[in-house]
């Protein structure tokens, strides 16, 4: 990586910050400013600014394309790119075109006709795009696989085209163990056995109705490397739901990490007073280590205790404001609602433009009954690129409106 292509976030706060993080506000600011807004929209597209594949970006960037009336011709150049390149172009593009440009449907059809990753793009408009809108290029991807070293996996569009395809891989079903409970705990409980017959000793009793004989056998389920809990064990755990509860006052306490939070966030998931200066501590904690993924859990834990977590409430707006890892920014959102939802109209009005679904659902649900936010709430319901789901939500608060008019 060259060091004009290294990637540091701007400050959350300016607008290029704002755009890198998908942040409503930085939509807002960018209609204002067009021009200055250009640049960050467009190395959006270039650069991948999600923290992970999770974080969603492609609607939030092709809105802003259209919104600002900025030219596609970028967009479509970025197909020539590397393949990775060139699918954050494509899905731009396949929504841009959804919404009305002729360029940018051109661009991608020209693309598949001539251009290097013309499969994952017939692949990609094929799930986006109607069917007419593509299935005249059969005759060009009969031509052009013909050449390809192996066939495709099976789906739209080469099963359309006739095009000889290869099964679509199906992950192997894990074999179910014959082995009595009785014969799964004894195992679990022996010092002998490795950590991979452990672990599928517990994601086989997961499988299986919850037995308490497990209980007692938690303390000694950590990996042999230390530091971490044996992979199924969470899930078999939950399964235990309440019967978990005594048990959990004594990991809570333990002096293994991994133990002492497995029992703090099971007290939490049952509402327990004593999950909750730990879970506080936990918080307070991953912001000082600038944790960017997970502390959204510890926060939808943290919700559950309602205005008894306050104490949080400062933290939680520092993680929905300074994120990168926008998919978590709803979980904050949910449990700022649920702790103390005064002042968050604001919050939830800037959600309507957020990147993340999640955030323009919870948006359309609880932003204040103001002009800005009837606005809003119609273009979404009518903008053909976005979501089903947060059109049909948008079409019922709508409705909602028009009542109290």
């Amino acid at each position: 990586m060259s060091d004009e292509d290294e990637m540091f976030y701007a400050p959350h706060d300016c607008l290029e910050g704002l755009l890198q993080r998908g942040r409503g506000l930085g939509a807002v600011r960018a209609l204002q400013d067009p021009a200055a807004a250009a640049p960050f929209v467009y190395d959006g597209i270039r650069r991948d600014w999600r923290w992970d594949g999770i974080d969603e970006r492609s609607l939030y960037l092709a809105r802003l394309v259209r919104d600002l009336e900025l030219s596609p011709t970028p967009v479509v150049e970025q197909l020539a790119g590397d393949e990775y390149a060139c699918l954050r172009a494509a899905r731009v593009l396949e929504l841009l075109a959804v919404s009305g440009s002729a360029e940018a449907r051109d661009g991608l059809r020209a693309h598949i006709r001539e251009g290097e990753h013309w499969a994952g793009v017939l692949e990609s408009v094929a799930d986006r795009w109607p069917a007419d809108w593509w299935e005249d290029l059969g005759e060009v991807a009969r031509a052009r696989m013909g050449r390809e070293a192996d066939p495709p996996w099976s789906r739209e569009p080469w099963t359309r085209f006739g095009i000889e395809t290869r099964d679509v891989p199906v992950r192997p079903r894990e074999g179910r163990s014959d082995r009595s409970d009785e014969e799964l705990l004894a195992l679990l409980a022996d010092t002998r056995s490795s950590d991979r017959a452990k672990t599928d000793a517990l994601r086989e009793l997961a499988r299986r109705p919850a037995t308490e004989e497990l209980i007692p056998l938690v303390p000694l389920l950590g990996a042999s490397a230390g530091g971490r809990p044996l992979a199924p064990l969470r899930r078999a755990v939950e399964r235990l739901g309440a019967r978990a509860v005594p048990a959990a006052r004594r990991w809570a306490a333990d002096g293994r990490e991994w133990l002492a939070d497995l029992g703090v966030d099971v007290l939490a998931d049952h509402t327990e007073a004593e999950a909750l200066p730990p879970l506080l501590r936990r918080l307070a904690d991953q912001w000082e280590e600038r944790y960017w993924c997970g502390p959204d859990l510890t926060a939808r834990r943290l919700a559950r205790f309602g205005p008894a977590a306050a104490e949080a409430v400062p933290v939680l707006r520092r993680y929905w404001l300074r994120n990168p890892h926008s998919c978590e920014r709803p979980g904050y959102l949910q449990a700022l609602a649920a702790i103390d939802p005064s002042g968050l109209d604001h919050a939830h009005t800037e959600s309507l433009w957020d990147c993340e679904q999640l955030a323009r659902t919870l948006g359309i649900a609880h932003a204040p009954d103001i002009p800005e936010v009837r606005e809003r709430v119609a273009a979404l319901r009518a903008d053909p690129m976005e979501e089903p789901d947060v059109r049909a939500a948008a079409a019922e608060r709508a409705a909602q409106f028009a009542d109290t008019a």
